[in-house]
């Protein structure tokens, strides 16, 4: 396996994680910096300020969004995971505040992979670990050591590693008649016949089941589900794969909007109906109600909007009613969204009342159950693609049949109508969005789809044919029959809201102005009401029948009249409670009674008496009609307290989604400033061990240093210091300015000053109390991120040096004397016989300046006159080797001196045997006659 570590990350501070790791594991530690191919057996880190993904083996990385409000790493993480290795992917949930790694973990679990949350007593922080859990997406939920121990067994497991190249579902062969075995017993105990779903799916969570229930032999697994209903329900469960999200493929919400619901809820629509068969959690049905109510409200119009979600898995369904959801989706519905249409909850958000009542979620099995019909939208999103051929083919006529002649489909990126391309006509090929055509409907009888293997009520025909069983045929009969002989009624529950319409309903019951309501009362039509309310009440009360005749309503101007019936439906198994209300028309009326009493004495006082029974009547109903409008007004007075109410809620809800904030805010907070305080830690142990390096290098240099701040207090100093600055160990934070230091320096805090506004090093030569001299270097104190906060004394011992060049200039200044008082002529050449220097005997044997001699060759010398051949033959005779040449004698005619007859001395001056300059001297006296005689002659 390899590892890669996701941590909530502070993008200012410089992580710690991968050294700490490293000093605890024997596999390489790596913190990812480029794209890395990710290898076994070693442990990857992802650095601050970036979101790490992996695609085709390879980690790769990007930046962090500038905003760090719902910034999910985790989720960003392990959605690519799944992307990338399917079931091999495993996702670990550790301890961590908020909600992220919940959305990871259900699409890794979808892909076939296992998922995995520490247990909440041994971690430190279980805000993570509790939205997971919620979120029904976790396979494992244990302490990190016996994590570690399901990691090792599921490393060698071949469902998670097969050997190459035989794909997982074949790693453990499931034989045809095991899995039919197994497909069986799901049927017995669901009800839900999975044969013609796709068989590799099916043999994939069946090996996966195998894997988590630690189950190695298929032939004991087969006995543990016969043996053990749960584990049959689990299985079931798993194959149903249940994910999805809100506002998925974002760009697909927007063609609707701009593209469908305009033709579905434009201008004449009366109401518009939506079906999401495989609607999972509820997710998919909720982001099509919250879209349809965004477009209407932008153009201000108020249409009847039902959407319809089905699902065969109850738990999907039951999450999908009740609309709560975790944190997490904060990543997927906008903040404005979530304010206008969600409920801030304990650890969650729930949806608004107000987009639930446009919603019905039913359990369906989409290829046996009867469909919806009259739709306008119907979104079938990643269901087709589990789907067999076979039930395809069942699938897409149901769908032509649900919809409006002007309705339209929207299917899944990887999905498509297949041959059914005279059915439906595209509309947006990149969203896969398909409008209805007029073409019959190849609609079967019956909604029962074969598989004579697994359901014993279907049998195979002689022909191969398959044929309903008789109890299909019954039920089919009744639907014609109650279709047409019927009377119209409503299903509701014991709230009063109307679960389900049944015939044409209209004539009784109609939508309420304002917001969208399914309670019968407020649909009651006029005339109604007070009957409904007495029967309903009757039957909830008392848990009869209760029937009330001879009701009149006025429909299209007209009076009708009908009998009304509410019967108590039997309980189902899982609690509430249901009634069935049926409106039975009445096909004569008291008016058209043929049948006439016979004239009786007395015909005068019976009709008195009648007619004062109608005034009676008519007087009861207007004294009821005012108890009904007093009633309504109380109800409005109550209306408008339970609006003031409602905005007091919401208030709170405010006030409490602001302390939710700052509750999350307080424990990301809090959660940094652990990570801050780790890191800490460790450099406080680098920061020691820095300490004691920087004393012991500071002890060993043997010159007095001295470290001042920006204000020029004293902030350390070396050893050597303190007997010459007279500083001793509490000085340590005193102005320097309040030491008096050995060294004559009185403009000390001043130089200081200098040297940290300027940013330039300043030296000087400074004597001490006992007259030694020193080198004084102050240099800017600069920090790593170069900033200046204070300067740097030191004192570099130079009396050795100081007197050794005094002593030398001490020479040099007493042999300039000898040279300048000796009578006799001197000129000092260089190697390249230049003119370095010349006594003032020179200059006046000569009649010549400074500047007509010094730096000049020596044949340039008064414009040339003195190139003659006598003294380049001297020169040539003076070399390293033979530096001397005595009692030269030279004559020559000089400018401005006329003829002269020259004596002249020659010697190399040689230093200490160093690389120092060579000089030549050259003495030249005027002959005497002796010494010109004696003395070879040269001619010019």
């Amino acid at each position: 396996m390899a590892f890669v570590l996701v941590q909530h990350l502070d993008p200012k501070r410089e992580s710690m994680l991968a050294e700490i790791l490293s000093r605890t594991t024997s596999m390489p530690v790596i913190e990812v910096r480029h794209p890395t191919p990710v290898e076994p057996n070693q442990v990857y880190v992802a650095p601050r300020g970036t979101d790490i993904r992996i695609h085709n083996r390879v980690l790769q990385l990007s930046p962090s969004p500038a905003t760090r409000e719902h910034h999910l790493p985790i989720d960003c993480f392990f959605g690519s995971l799944a992307d990338d290795l399917g079931n091999k992917a495993i996702g670990v949930i550790l301890s961590g505040t908020g909600s992220d790694g919940s959305l990871g973990l259900k699409a890794i679990k979808a892909e076939g992979g296992i998922t995995f949350a520490q247990d909440e007593k041994s971690a430190k922080f279980d805000g993570m670990l509790r939205s997971a859990i919620a979120g029904g997406c976790v396979d494992f939920v244990l302490p990190p050591d016996k994590i570690a121990a399901e990691l090792a067994r599921l490393g060698s497991h071949p469902y998670v590693a097969p050997p190459q190249p035989a794909p997982p579902e074949e790693v453990i062969p499931v034989p045809d008649d095991a899995l039919g075995q197994i497909l069986r017993r799901i049927h017995a105990i669901t009800g839900v016949d999975l044969s013609l779903y796709k068989p590799n799916t099916i043999k994939r969570r069946i090996l996966r089941r195998m894997l988590l229930s630690k189950v190695e032999s298929l032939d004991d697994y087969v006995k543990r589900l016969h043996s053990d209903p749960p584990e049959v329900q689990a299985l079931y469960e798993d194959m149903l794969i249940n994910v999805t999200q809100f506002f998925r493929d974002p760009e697909t919400f927007q063609v609707l909007k701009t593209q469908i619901f305009p033709k579905i809820a434009g201008e004449g629509s009366s109401g518009v109906r939506v079906w999401v068969p495989g609607c999972s959690t509820g997710e998919e049905v909720y982001s099509l109600a919250i879209s349809l109510l965004e477009y209407l409200e932008e153009r201000e119009r108020e249409v009847h909007i039902q959407l319809f979600g089905t699902e065969i898995s109850e738990q999907a369904l039951e999450r999908a009613r009740t609309g709560l959801y975790s944190e997490a989706i904060a990543a997927d519905v906008t903040r404005e969204r979530l304010k206008r249409f969600f409920l801030k909850v304990e650890r969650g958000y729930q949806i608004s009342k107000r987009i639930r009542d446009c919603c019905i979620f039913a359990r369906q099995n989409l290829t046996r159950d009867p469909p919806f019909s009259k739709l306008d939208l119907i979104s079938c999103r990643n269901v087709l693609i589990y789907l067999g051929p076979e039930l395809q083919k069942k699938v897409l006529p149901i769908f032509h049949y649900a919809l409006k002649p002007t309705g339209f489909l929207l299917l899944g990126s990887s999905e498509t109508i297949g041959a059914y391309g005279e059915m439906f006509s595209l509309v947006d090929k990149k969203h896969k969005i398909f409008a209805r055509r007029m073409a019959p409907t190849r609609l079967p009888l019956g909604f029962a789809y074969g598989g004579a293997a697994l359901d014993p009520k279907i049998e195979p025909h002689a022909k191969g044919v398959v044929t309903l069983a008789p109890a299909d045929l019954q039920r089919e009969a009744d639907r014609l029959v109650l279709g047409r002989f019927g009377p119209p009624g409503v299903i509701i529950n014991e709230d009063l809201e109307v679960l389900q319409f049944r015939g044409q309903t209209g004539m009784y019951l109609e939508p309420p102005p304002g917001p969208a309501s399914y309670n019968i009362l407020k649909m009651a039509r006029e005339g109604l009401l007070t009957d409904l309310r007495s029967a309903i009440h009757r039957a909830v009360s008392a848990d009869v029948a209760v029937r009330h005749e001879g009701i009149r309503v006025k429909y299209n101007g007209d009076q009708r009249e009908f009998d009304l019936e509410v019967l108590p439906l039997k309980r189902p198994p899982n609690g509430g409670r249901f009634f069935l209300v049926l409106f039975r028309p009445r096909e004569a009326v008291a008016a058209k009674r043929t049948a006439a009493k016979p004239v009786r004495h007395g015909k005068e006082s019976s009709s008195e008496e009648n007619r004062t029974l109608r005034e009676e009547l008519a007087a009861t109903k207007e004294r009821l009609q005012g108890i009904i409008e007093e009633q309504e007004a109380a109800n409005e007075e109550l209306r408008s307290a339970n609006e003031e109410i409602q905005s007091s809620n919401e208030e709170l809800q405010s006030t409490n989604e602001e302390l939710e904030t700052a509750k999350e805010e307080l424990q990301s907070s809090n959660e940094e400033l652990n990570t801050v305080n780790e890191e800490l830690e460790n450099r406080n142990v680098q920061l020691a061990q820095v300490n004691d390096d920087l004393r012991n290098l500071l002890s060993s240099v043997n010159i007095p240093i001295v470290m001042v701040s920006s204000d020029l207090r004293i902030r350390r100093f070396t050893p050597q210091a303190e007997k010459v600055f007279s500083i001793i160990a509490s000085d340590v934070g005193r102005p320097i300015g309040n030491i008096r230091p050995n060294i004559n320096l009185a403009n000390l805090e001043q130089l200081l000053t200098e040297v940290i506004e300027t940013l330039r090093t300043h030296e000087a030569e400074v004597q001490d109390v006992n007259g030694r001299w020193h080198l004084l270097r102050i240099r800017p104190y600069r920090t790593e991120d170069n900033r200046i906060e204070g300067a740097v004394l030191a004192l570099l011992d130079i009396d050795e040096m100081k007197r050794t060049s005094e002593e030398v200039r001490l020479a040099r200044d007493f042999n300039r004397s000898i040279i300048e008082t000796t009578r006799s002529s001197l000129l000092v050449l260089d190697v390249e016989r230049r003119a370095k220097l010349a006594n003032p005997a020179f200059y006046q044997m000569f009649q010549l300046t400074p500047d007509e001699v010094i730096g000049r060759s020596v044949h340039d010398i008064a414009g040339g006159y003195w190139t003659f051949t006598a003294l380049r033959s001297l020169l040539e005779q003076l070399t390293p080797g033979n530096g001397r040449v005595d009692d030269y004698a030279v004559e020559h005619d000089f400018p401005r001196v006329g003829h002269k007859s020259l004596v002249v001395n020659a010697r190399f001056l040689r230093g200490d045997g160093s690389d120092r300059e060579q000089l030549l001297l050259l003495a030249i006296d005027e002959a005497t006659d002796q010494k010109h005689a004696e003395a070879p002659s040269s001619n010019p």
